[in-house]
């Protein structure tokens, strides 16, 4: 038995299980575009795409609704792609396999890829309906909203028609976002040459697993651990106190994901290899307490291995773990005027080997474009002291909060009538596509929102079902009362 059958809304769940099918990486969204373009023309519906892949699908408005203003539902095609380390799979070539774990759906082992399939799903279900009162309706659906929004970044500003958007890209059912932040890529490159490993040394393979990571907008500011901040911590003290010499290292793997994984291959002089045991069992010790409460799977491992063949050389390695250890991560600014919401952070995402450099991948977020670009700048000088090539993306805009608005308002009192509560209305830290289709489109009128979604940028992700429900109904009646 499927774990998606018996769920509703039945046509929701149906394409959702379709879309999981496809392997659809930031990227590679050849397929996934493929598949939405032939959906919209076998249902009859005025179907386009753009050079980048993104699709946008038009259908027209039911009888008395001919005069509403046109309405843009709005969500990307493209996933993260994560997976727990032990776990065989293949993101361009292997389906994702849905779990159900009591009240949710999951994956096997990797992200579910609900952000955002669980949007494209409903819109698909909604173009395909004809029991339903809505406007004009778009269908815009992008690419690479992941790792860069290049296909809202890229999006025509002659394409939309619609004069109200509604994103589906939120995570948490009962609120309504008006507002996110704008972001920043920082990537750094450091150029390192090899040496031979000194007779008498031993070999260890030294290895942070175990933690929950998630998103490095929404998670930030929840005290989770990052395995590169931990590894680098790891490697400084034991380079001080056992002369370790590094041979390679490898951490993370999304710019937009707080790292959950890192190890490094590692020498000391073989009669430092018990000081090292016990450096690495204190130090575990205290990070493990400092984490005890947020990351109780945290696992902090030293096995010994094979001699490697060589080792960065000793400058390149004392400059790196200075900046790693140096280099900020976290909440860098809470806002002065919204309690409990993070202005300011930065994420050392990903730290990988190649072509004789050491790459490290970074990201910015502020809700204040001064501020985002400062993050960047700090990061930057970090690097730049370390000798490092340091570059900048063009970066996204945030979405300035517009409480005045009229989609907002029907939103608001749509939820009220129909769950008898009033739904929270916020900004959120992370980033969305609205801040860019709105620098093209700036007289859109907009409103984010969704179901519940956990662990987002994980293998830990998972949808609520219930609110999957909710969210279709909410949809509905939204759309009914557009008029």
């Amino acid at each position: 038995m499927n774990a998606l059958d018996n769920l509703t809304p039945a046509r929701v769940w149906h394409y959702f299980g379709e879309i999981m099918q496809i392997p659809r990486p930031s990227k590679h969204e050849e397929r996934i575009s493929a598949y939405l373009q032939a959906f919209g023309r076998s249902h009859g519906l005025e179907t386009l795409s753009d050079e980048l892949g993104n699709v946008l699908i038009r259908k027209p408005a039911t009888p008395g609704y001919e005069q509403s203003a046109g309405i843009c539902l709005q969500a990307h095609m493209d996933m993260v792609c994560e997976k727990n380390s032990d776990k065989q799979f293949d993101f361009l070539s292997d389906a994702i396999q849905p779990l159900r774990e009591g009240d949710w759906i999951t994956a096997d082992g990797t992200t579910l890829g609900a952000d955002d399939g669980i949007g494209v799903a409903t819109i698909l279900a909604i173009l395909e309906a004809d029991n339903i009162e809505h406007g004009p309706i778009e269908a815009l659906i992008t690419v690479d909203e992941e790792t860069g929004l290049t296909g809202a970044g890229g999006l025509r500003t002659d394409w939309l028609k619609s004069s109200i958007l509604l994103n589906f890209d939120d995570e948490d059912e009962g609120e309504f976002c008006i507002g996110c932040a704008g972001g920043i890529d920082t990537t750094v490159a450091i150029d390192y040459t090899t040496e031979p490993v000194p007779t008498q040394h031993t070999a260890f393979n030294l290895k942070v697993s175990g933690l929950k990571g998630g998103h490095s907008g929404d998670d930030i500011n929840k005290g989770l651990g990052c395995a590169n901040k931990i590894l680098a911590r790891l490697l400084w003290n034991a380079e001080a106190r056992c002369g370790m010499r590094l041979s390679s290292i490898d951490g993370g793997n999304l710019r937009n994901a707080i790292a959950r994984e890192a190890e490094a291959v590692i020498t000391v002089p073989a009669d430092q290899a018990e000081a090292l045991r016990q450096l690495v069992d204190e130090m575990g010790a205290h990070i493990r307490h400092e984490f005890r409460t947020t990351e109780p799977a945290l696992r902090i491992e030293l096995c010994p291995t094979t001699q490697p063949s060589q080792l960065i050389d000793s400058n390149t390695q004392r400059r790196l773990l200075d900046a790693l250890l140096a280099c900020a991560h976290g909440v860098l600014a809470m806002s002065r005027e919204i309690p409990n919401f993070v202005e300011t952070s930065t994420n050392l995402a990903s730290i990988k080997m190649r072509d004789g450099q050491i790459h490290i991948a970074t990201s910015q977020r502020s809700s204040a474009e001064s501020a985002k670009l400062a993050a960047a700048q700090k990061i930057e000088a970090t690097f730049r002291l370390a000798g490092a090539h340091v570059s900048h993306g063009d970066g996204y805009p945030g979405w300035n909060p517009n409480p005045d608005s009229r989609v907002l308002k029907v939103g608001v009192e749509t939820y009220r009538a129909l769950y008898g509560h009033e739904p929270v209305v916020r900004a959120i830290h992370a980033g969305l596509e609205c801040g860019l289709i709105g620098e093209k489109y700036p007289h859109m009128d907009m409103i984010s929102y969704g179901p519940t979604l956990r662990g987002v940028h994980s293998p830990d992700e998972k949808i609520e079902i219930r609110t999957v429900q909710m969210f279709w109904d909410l949809t509905l009646a939204i759309l009914k009362n557009l008029k």
